[in-house]
């Protein structure tokens, strides 16, 4: 097993560098390093382990400040184990450091990193600070709450009920994001042509009420992804790309973006796609496969995404990957999500009929639908198509998220992209 995020193996316990990995873990998530183990992964184990396991306890005690959670075990090949805990009084430092970990490898925080911790540590949020703006108006927020829920007018009571005024602080940041004036960057919107250096139309929305700016963004989305269709005295309206998939993916980018930064939600716009990027990864705690499959919710934002849902601008917490899954159940090209460090990028692609495929393709894909899970070989001797042309069209469907593909080797089979 080679070292990860969340492994790190140590040939001896002489040295202190495992201290800022012991730091790091603590700060961003659980961990454990292995003593004992070479970096190439041989195992060397420790002499007289139980003697080291006193000399690390005192070097944690003595060095990271505050004391974090851990616990040693010695196995049987005289390795030890330090499993480490994420903590809840964050930072914790070494020499006055706080450290995280980038794949395998442990570095020191930004400022603006550092400033986040001392926040979690504290159980607040960016949203939850006061604002440095304390003349707020909320006319688009009340003509919404008059719309949505019928109240008669915004209150200082119902802002308090909404957690985004206090007697003690005045306005919080949530407030501001909320206000019809603010200070944030907002949403960039770009529509391009053949390539990315043919820029066709670009909005920009920013210093202004989040609700405001999902409202513009939906404007723009149905100019150029909604057509009318006139079937004599009928009027359909054609969707090229499901605007329920839309709204959620920008709702989900509002609500779960940082804010701390000077960056703006990039709305890309193409012929074939629209792709969502957001500011800020997987909130602390989250897993990839927690994010795709909306298993767990934690809202960077819950101020914010509590307004969202009272409004129903999205209908529970957690779902909206699902949601967007959804609008595209029927649809032969799926979405697809790129979630990196620092930001999240959501792909939309157009609906796609049997029609926008060649009949290769549509041959293989068919194929594939009828008997579920099945390996390269059996669709070249089901479809009487050569060993290169089934490589290629099978690398285009992956491409296009039509089909997923399992297993390595002898064993990898292709299904449909559910």
């Amino acid at each position: 097993m080679r070292e990860s995020r969340t492994l790190e193996y140590k040939e001896t316990v002489d040295s202190n560098t495992f201290m800022k990995t012991v730091s790091a873990f603590a700060n961003y998530g659980s961990g454990k390093i292995i003593f004992g183990i070479s970096d190439d992964g041989k195992v060397k184990g420790i002499l007289n382990p139980v003697k080291a396991c006193l000399d690390l306890e005192n070097k944690i005690n003595d060095s990271i400040k505050p004391v974090p959670e851990y616990s040693m075990e010695i196995q049987e090949d005289s390795t030890i184990v330090l499993n480490i805990s994420e903590g809840k009084y964050k930072p914790y430092l070494y020499k006055g450091k706080a450290y995280k970990r980038n794949d395998s490898a442990t570095i020191e925080v930004s400022r603006l990193e550092y400033g986040r911790l001392i926040l979690e540590g504290q159980n607040q949020s960016f949203e939850e600070n006061r604002s440095t703006v304390q003349q707020l108006t909320f006319t688009t927020l009340e003509e919404e709450l008059i719309r949505v829920m019928g109240i008669q007018r915004l209150s200082k009571d119902i802002l308090k009920t909404l957690e985004l005024y206090s007697d003690q602080e005045g306005f919080n940041n949530a407030a501001a994001l909320l206000a019809d004036e603010n200070q944030f960057k907002g949403i960039d919107m770009v529509r391009f042509g053949s390539n990315i250096d043919v820029i066709m139309d670009r909005e920009t929305f920013e210093n202004q009420s989040v609700l405001l700016q999902l409202r513009e963004c939906i404007r723009i989305f149905r100019k150029y992804y909604q057509y009318e269709k006139i079937d004599g005295v009928k009027r359909e309206v054609i969707e090229k790309i499901p605007e329920k998939a839309f709204r959620e993916a920008i709702a989900n980018a509002l609500i779960h973006r940082t804010w701390d930064v000077e960056a703006s939600i990039k709305v890309s716009m193409f012929e074939d796609r629209v792709e969502i990027s957001s500011p800020g990864g997987l909130p602390a705690g989250m897993s990839r496969d927690e994010y795709l499959n909306g298993q767990i919710s934690i809202l960077r934002n819950p101020i914010i995404g509590n307004v969202f849902f009272r409004l129903k601008y999205i209908e529970k917490f957690g779902t909206g990957i699902l949601r967007i899954n959804q609008a595209y159940a029927a649809a032969l090209e799926k979405p697809s999500y790129q979630i990196f460090e620092n930001s999240i990028k959501v792909v939309l692609p157009i609906l796609m009929s049997g029609a926008d495929l060649s009949e290769k393709e549509r041959r293989i894909l068919d194929l594939i639908r009828k008997k579920g899970f099945v390996t390269r070989s059996e669709i070249e001797k089901n479809s009487g198509m050569g060993k290169d042309a089934v490589i290629r069209i099978l690398n285009e469907l992956l491409g296009r998220n039509m089909i997923i593909r399992e297993g390595k080797g002898r064993g990898t089979r292709y299904g449909i992209f559910m």
